[in-house]
């Protein structure tokens, strides 16, 4: 199965080319207004756990450690998985997170996980 999925920041504007927008933080983003963030998908409960969020803070050397913690919690949200990997299925879907740490986040995680394990 070949995925289209993306991620962007969900304070960028919204574009066509994102298609169907997924937002996959737990909590809402500060400061945005549910019209301009434009996402057609709240899942909450394929964010990391607020511990696990809280323990990485987002700290560039705690990666790759947030990842393997990450994909074990999200062993057990196959239900939430498919829906996502469904929808990539006909055409481009954009994973939305708020971090300002672009490089490693839980939407690049989740990414990453959907496109090893749900192929």
């Amino acid at each position: 199965m070949i995925f289209m999925i993306r991620t962007k920041r969900v304070y960028d504007k919204p574009d066509h080319a994102d298609g169907y927008r997924v937002l996959v933080d737990r909590i809402w983003p500060r400061g945005l207004k549910k019209e301009q963030a434009k996402v057609d998908l709240w899942l909450k409960d394929i964010a990391p756990s607020t511990e696990l969020r809280k323990w990485f803070g987002h700290e560039p050397g705690k990666c790759e450690e947030f990842k393997r913690r990450f994909f074990t919690e999200l062993k057990g949200k196959d239900g939430l998985l498919r829906e996502i990997a469904e929808k990539s299925r006909g055409g481009t879907v954009t994973l939305l997170y708020g971090a300002r740490y672009e490089e490693c986040n839980n939407a690049n995680a989740l990414r990453e996980y959907l496109e090893r394990h749900m192929q």
